[in-house]
């Protein structure tokens, strides 16, 4: 019973490692990736170009495209500065904690997005939080308001600049800088024209990952926002809440939104 079982085997003509793995790799991304983008944007068009474009009077939309804008203007600065700042530290120097400053980079890798908005509350909460005696004082209000939502999204795209840019320098040395320090280049002059154009392709990875993530989280600012329409609902939000009110046509042109954004920004 083996033997034409074992014949017809060998007989069958199998397609080579180099054509199968490229195939079965497209086949993924696309179940994966491709199929539900489509779906998004034929969702979102679905009634023609005219009801996507109204969609953008809706003053909930706008409210949210706004708070959206303003918390990724603030976190993708302030850790582009210091995720170069940090990789250059890592990458070029030796000092003590520096398996530890590695490990709290890596930190939001390994805690849940609501993990984290949790955090922020236990610490920022006005009632019970660890500063709720100093945030009352100085009557602040971080919780359920912007702030709060800027610092969730600071800390969940904390990683992604740094790690970019570390394993480049690393690879790259230091070689060129120490040549342009012999001939009198300042630090500052070292980091703009050899150690920065180096890295340039890292950074602008670094800044789309950093960009889309931002744009995204969900998780996190959703504990530490409230979800309140208008008034402090980012557009993932806006899109979950959308969609729950079955207004699906709003959802998808809010979701094609979000999905473009980073681009359209770092392009």
């Amino acid at each position: 019973m083996s033997n034409p079982l074992r014949t017809l085997t060998r007989a069958i003509r199998w397609p080579k490692p180099a054509v199968l793995i490229p195939v079965v790799a497209g086949l993924y991304v696309a179940l994966i990736i491709l199929l539900p983008a489509l779906e998004v944007v034929a969702g979102a068009f679905a009634k023609g170009l005219q009801p996507f474009l109204d969609n953008f009077g809706n003053e909930d939309l706008r409210s949210a495209v706004l708070l959206t804008l303003r918390c990724t203007l603030i976190a993708v600065p302030a850790n582009t500065i210091f995720g170069l700042a940090a990789a250059t530290a890592i990458a070029r120097r030796q000092f003590p904690g520096k398996a530890l400053l590695l490990s709290v980079i890596d930190l939001p890798f390994s805690i849940s997005p609501v993990v984290v908005g949790l955090m922020l509350v236990l610490l920022y909460s006005p009632t019970n939080g660890v500063f709720a005696d100093v945030i009352n004082s100085l009557g602040w209000k971080i919780i359920f308001s912007w702030p709060g939502m800027a610092l969730a999204t600071i800390i969940v795209t904390f990683p992604f600049m740094a790690r970019e840019v570390i394993p480049l320098l690393e690879e790259e040395g230091w070689e060129q800088e120490e040549a342009a320090r012999t001939l009198g280049a300042s630090s500052w002059q070292v980091f703009w024209k050899v150690t920065l154009p180096s890295v340039r392709w890292a950074v602008l990875y670094g800044l789309i990952l950093t960009t889309a993530r931002a744009l995204g989280e969900f998780g996190a600012v959703s504990v530490v926002s409230g979800n309140i329409a208008g008034q402090t609902q980012t557009l993932p939000l806006f899109v979950e809440d959308a969609y729950k009110q079955y207004d699906t046509e709003l959802a998808y042109g809010a979701a094609l939104v979000l999905a473009v954004w980073p681009w359209c920004r770092c392009c």
